[in-house]
């Protein structure tokens, strides 16, 4: 297939770009600065110049491809209503570019939000609907091009995607506790992630592009719960510093935003993922990766 892939130069976009290439795909890449567009021409994939919001470029990038997979989002932690527009506008532009060509359209999703007090499930509907709601409600507008001949394919992926060279929420955590001097946990640090490493991740969504059915939810999810309090432990043994709790409230002033996540438990199986689409996630543990100097290098 030609995959035009958004995000292609992200922490995940880009290995995904690397197994579809490993795979026999061909790639074409959304860049929107000189050194992306370097970066994508070094690998010898096609280049797209734009970004989110220059919805022209992600038409010429749909039209000219058979599967779209769509990594982007500003996660601009600073004004989410933002983001949560540009994501809508892109997911709209990109659905009605495809609608009636019945060709895979992969789009990437959080685990946060779908379920309270249980791990969510491939099952469970995002709550998120229309355009005030969490990311715009990308995800359900999304699933509505079904309809009009999309094979639409929702990953939702774990609050860690690890790996050297993350620079999400472990990352951060690991940043505040250098800043403190302390690698910390809120409350009990009985809240916890799911997980999954980047490779695992990246061969996720080659797999939901060449064989998902429309309408299908992935779970991007190898570990399903690793505490808080275990992830704090690991951050503070690679960095040679005491592990100690923060209050709720003062999660915010010591981490900065990921103190809201890091406070909140985000888990989920991927049961179904795996009997789906044969998937058996082989990267190494969070925590393994963490020991072993991947944040601290």
């Amino acid at each position: 297939m030609r995959a035009f892939v958004t995000g292609a130069t992200g922490w995940i976009g880009s290995a995904v770009v690397d197994e579809l290439v490993s795979a026999g795909h061909h790639v074409i890449g959304l860049a929107r600065s000189d050194l992306a567009e370097q970066s994508l021409a070094a690998k010898r994939i096609g280049v797209v110049r734009g970004d989110l919001d220059d919805l022209t470029s992600l038409r010429r990038g749909a039209a000219q491809a058979d599967a779209v997979i769509h990594m982007a989002n500003k996660h601009d932690w600073g004004n989410p209503a933002e983001s949560d527009r540009s994501e809508r506008a892109a997911i709209r532009t990109l659905g009605d570019v495809l609608a009636g060509t019945g060709r895979p359209f992969v789009v990437a999703a959080p685990l946060s939000g779908i379920v309270e007090g249980r791990p969510a499930t491939e099952a469970d509907v995002s709550p998120a609907v229309g355009p005030d709601s969490n990311r715009g409600g990308s995800e359900n507008l999304a699933l509505d091009y079904v309809a009009q001949g999309v094979r639409t394919v929702i990953t939702r992926f774990a609050p860690s995607v690890h790996g050297r060279g993350d620079w999400g929420f472990v990352n951060f955590l690991t940043e505040a506790a250098r800043k403190q001097q302390v690698s910390s946990y809120v409350g009990d640090g009985s809240a916890a992630w799911s997980a999954v490493h980047r490779d695992d991740a990246a061969r996720l969504i080659r797999l939901g592009m060449e064989q998902a059915p429309a309408g299908t939810r992935l779970h991007a999810v190898a570990e399903e719960a690793v505490t808080t309090k275990a992830i704090a432990e690991a951050i503070g043994r690679s960095l040679g510093l005491p592990t100690g709790s923060v209050a709720p409230q003062d999660a915010g002033s010591h981490f900065g935003f990921v103190g809201g996540f890091f406070a909140s438990t985000m888990t989920a199986s991927s049961d179904a993922t795996r009997r789906l689409l044969s998937w058996a996630p082989a990267g190494p543990s969070l925590l393994a990766e963490i020991d072993a100097g991947a944040y601290t290098a």
